[in-house]
């Protein structure tokens, strides 16, 4: 016979059992929900960066489009009417009598000459074609040379790093940042001087740019990306999220930096 005591325990610890085998389920139903549910969020996150690199790189093909016909048009309108200009005027025959004449028709000939130059120099500049040819470290050195009178700034360039980009759009994503860096320079800081280096820092290229004119410190540069007057900037940043790069400026006692960082591809 048994004995009620045993009987009591024995359900007793049968209850706890089937208590912490509920609790226990309840546990792992819940765990399970929680990894679904963070696994959801993360794959949500992942498709709107996704989105958002596929927008923005529409963008900036779109921009780049723009600007490859912009250049052609400059080249090939806009260059030729002045060049046919020029020809006239070589042809044309001034009176002797009136001495006057000759300097403006100097003057007009100088004018000339430089609105060509102007127009070829802003035509490559805008067309990435020397950058498919030479590379990006060239072209970085070619629209230095000619975009900055050597008159009115010291510019040198330190660019013998290696650089393997995802593609030729990556290419000229850099290129185009750097130029907007350089005439944000030429614009606002009133620079004597302006170097252009870079280094291979562990799989990842660091380009700097050195001027000793008035900078930024990071925390204005990241005011400034916001505002609408900022469009550069906001270019700029546009293209380091496609590059998944980043951009620091700091101010340091001998002059001002801008380090971009960009990963590379191995």
């Amino acid at each position: 016979m048994n004995h009620p005591d045993g009987n009591i325990k024995l359900l007793v610890l049968l209850g706890i059992s089937v208590m912490l085998l509920l609790f226990v389920s309840f546990l792992l139903v819940f765990i399970s929900t929680q990894r679904r549910k963070y696994q959801y969020q993360k794959n949500l996150q992942r498709l709107r960066e996704a989105q958002q690199d596929l927008l923005i790189e529409a963008a900036v093909r779109s921009e780049e489009s723009e600007r490859s016909r912009i250049a052609e048009a400059l080249h090939d309108e806009m260059g030729a009417l002045l060049f046919s200009a020029k020809l006239h005027f070589q042809n044309i025959r001034l009176n002797e009598n009136d001495p006057g004449n000759w300097p403006l028709f100097r003057k007009g000939q100088e004018m000339l000459d430089e609105a060509i130059r102007k127009i070829r120099g802003i035509s490559h500049n805008l067309h990435s074609s020397i950058l498919q040819e030479f590379g990006l470290f060239e072209a970085i050195k070619h629209f230095l040379r000619t975009s900055v009178d050597e008159h009115l700034m010291e510019t040198g360039t330190s660019l013998e790093c290696q650089y393997t980009p995802a593609s030729k759009e990556d290419a000229v994503s850099v290129y185009r940042m750097v130029q907007e860096l350089v005439n944000n320079i030429l614009k606002h800081a009133h620079a004597r001087k302006l170097h252009i280096s870079c280094v291979n820092n562990g799989g990842v290229l660091v380009i700097t740019l050195f001027h000793n004119g008035a900078g930024l410190t990071q925390e204005q540069f990241e005011e400034l990306k916001f505002k609408q007057e900022s469009m550069g900037f906001k270019i700029i940043q546009n293209r380091l999220i496609l590059l998944k790069g980043k951009l620091f400026f700091s101010i340091r006692p001998d002059g001002c930096y801008i380090d971009l960082y960009l990963p590379q591809t191995l």
